[in-house]
């Protein structure tokens, strides 16, 4: 008979996309980050060895699918391979930002569902579990015939938003209708108002707001999201709280893409401040705006591994 281990034993991986968040996570945990190599042959094809023994041994490898995201999605379904044939107990794929799953749905004929296609590539690669945070719709979890914990930043940031600022003067909106739902959620937990913007979609990226409802004169107004990519439609929606009498404008999102003329377009708003966190890690552009607050989701994914580990459940850490 062998004898019980009181701790499970894990290693915990990381790929390129985002390892100051990686190292975070292991310093919650008190644990180590495994050792492996990834570099790429002079083509581009990228190569990775695990570097000590994984042998029945649970894994876990941190990676958002952020930009460059076929470079760090193809990486991650690398890693899984290369651990999977290196003997390993389980495959966990936490996934702070899920790349593609913004085309979570057939919106027009001839297009894909990417993110179906994504999860597909993860199960066929070897992934057991998935770990991920605030999906841009929740029904991608239904894309899994695996274990899937669907993580929210909200008490980062419901936490930060309570030292920081005044509640009973402000108002959670709401920047479609779309994100009704999430929006409600932080105006229940910080007991404010709520208000929608109407916005009608011209094409990707780039959106339209039109109608406001609610009431925000005099009143400190924080845009929910999931994201921020080009933050287009968050200047459109700025200045339609800024029309209706909004005293200030804050902006708030778990995922800060900030791709294309995002950078100039914070940088130049009249945006009081824009909170993210860092499940998808600044640039250097983004990094010097002041009014940028970069929350820290490391602790919320450290305890969900250990929860995993523990066969505790999940689900109480958002109760």
């Amino acid at each position: 008979m062998f004898p019980a281990k009181e701790e499970a034993e894990i290693r915990i991986f990381s790929g390129t996309a985002n390892p100051a968040l990686a190292r975070a996570i292991t310093d919650e945990l008190g644990v180590q980050l495994s050792r492996a190599e990834i570099r790429r042959f002079s083509d581009g094809e990228i190569f990775v060895e695990i570097q000590e023994s994984i042998r029945g041994i649970e894994t876990f490898v941190i990676q958002p699918t952020c930009h460059p995201v076929n470079d760090t999605l193809m990486e991650l379904l690398i890693i899984t391979d290369a651990l999977k044939r290196s003997s390993a107990k389980s495959i966990t794929a936490v996934i702070p930002y899920y790349g593609y799953g913004r085309q979570d749905r057939k919106i027009q004929s001839r297009v894909p569902i990417t993110a179906k296609l994504v999860a597909d590539l993860l199960t066929a690669a070897g992934v057991d579990r998935v770990i991920s945070m605030d999906l841009h719709a929740g029904q991608i979890q239904g894309f899994f015939n695996i274990p899937f914990d669907h993580l929210f930043s909200k008490p980062v940031i419901t936490d930060y938003l309570r030292k920081n600022y005044r509640l009973d003067q402000s108002v959670v909106v709401s920047p479609d209708a779309g994100g009704v739902e999430r929006a409600r959620a932080y105006a229940k937990r910080l007991d404010t108002a709520l208000a929608i913007i109407d916005k009608r979609r011209l094409r990707a990226n780039e959106a339209q707001a039109m109608n406001l409802i609610g009431e925000v004169a005099g009143k400190h107004a924080i845009i929910v999201d999931d994201m921020i990519d080009t933050a287009g439609t968050l200047i459109q929606a700025v200045q339609v709280l800024k029309e209706k009498g909004a005293a200030s404008v804050s902006a708030v999102c778990t995922h800060g893409v900030f791709s294309g003329a995002a950078s100039e377009r914070i940088r130049s708003s009249d945006l009081f401040e824009v909170i993210c966190t860092d499940t998808i890690p600044l640039s250097p552009q983004m990094a010097k705006i002041d009014k940028v607050k970069c929350l820290s989701v490391a602790p919320i994914l450290a305890e969900t591994i250990r929860r995993i580990c523990k066969h505790e459940s999940v689900s109480s850490i958002f109760d």
